[in-house]
């Protein structure tokens, strides 16, 4: 991964990058990827070309960087009190940001990007162990966090990915209940964890 510059909050560097990154969310709604230019990109975020290219490089390391954040999003794990109920709002956030229209563009690239997919895989995850590591402080017995990608993010993707398929609120509760349901699970067996395998953003 190549070396970035240290964003000042609320500097000159920071203020770029926010008014970029908001002008390929837009344009990416309003022209689609396809037609979708570095110049349009400048206009709208009133900087050069040339200033895009200094900090980006190319027009595909700009998009990735997009997609990824529109994938990851700001929000931290939630932290209610009940497993259940974290678990219900995380999904519910997951699903929203990996179906909306970056975000299905970001699931497509991941499938011929193995960086890409190690590295939206390490969000989800590193979500999931939070959650369970908040609930076993709680005194609540959950499932491992591999146990959780494969119960409850694995056939998300697959039929958003794969089926084509929106994911709808019944369904995540569907999943949701069938993991509650069953005694917690631990490590799965003769396979690596996916914390030996994903990649974080700032690794």
């Amino acid at each position: 991964m190549s070396e970035r510059p240290l964003i000042r909050p609320g500097g000159r560097s920071e203020r770029i990058q926010k008014s970029v990154h908001a002008a390929v969310r837009d344009l990416l709604k309003e022209v689609g990827e396809e037609a979708l230019t570095v110049p349009m990109i400048a206009a709208r975020a009133d900087v050069t070309p040339s200033t895009i290219y200094r900090r980006w490089n190319t027009f595909a390391e700009l998009l990735t960087a997009v997609l990824r954040e529109e994938f990851h999003g700001d929000r931290d794990p939630p932290d209610t009190g009940s497993f259940r109920e974290d678990l219900r709002i995380w999904l519910e956030q997951f699903v929203d940001d990996i179906s909306s229209g970056p975000g299905r563009t970001l699931l497509q690239e991941r499938v011929g990007n193995a960086a890409v997919a190690r590295q939206a895989a390490g969000y989800a995850f590193a979500n999931l162990k939070t959650l369970a590591n908040q609930a076993t402080l709680r005194g609540e017995a959950v499932h491992d966090p591999d146990r959780l990608m494969d119960l409850i993010v694995a056939p998300v993707i697959y039929r958003l990915v794969f089926a084509s398929q929106s994911i709808s609120r019944e369904y995540q509760q569907q999943l949701l209940e069938t993991v509650l349901s069953i005694q917690p699970l631990g490590a799965v067996a003769r396979q690596p964890s996916f914390q030996s395998y994903v990649i974080y953003a700032d690794s």
